[in-house]
């Protein structure tokens, strides 16, 4: 697993939310305000179902969702 074939993944599912804006992989989606606390739960729950891991209570933090390269990067700690 690489951050080629994670990223993607990312970006589909968020792209289903947030429409007509190109989503760079640094880009904050909460201080751009694209992401309610729903949303932030129905992300998580993608993490864990696309990627077979489990976000733990410590992972639960803005800073691991924040952008693209951030959640890319709890994916491959989680299953390193």
């Amino acid at each position: 697993m690489s951050p080629d074939t994670i990223k993607p993944q990312f970006r589909e599912f968020l792209g289903k939310v947030i429409r007509n804006h190109d989503l760079k992989d640094d880009d904050d989606i909460f201080a751009q305000g694209f992401v309610n606390s729903l949303f932030a739960m129905q992300l998580v729950m993608f993490t864990e179902n696309t990627f077979a891991l489990a976000v733990e209570d410590e992972d639960l933090t803005l800073d691991n969702f924040r952008t693209i390269n951030a959640m890319t990067a709890l994916v491959l700690r989680k299953k390193a």
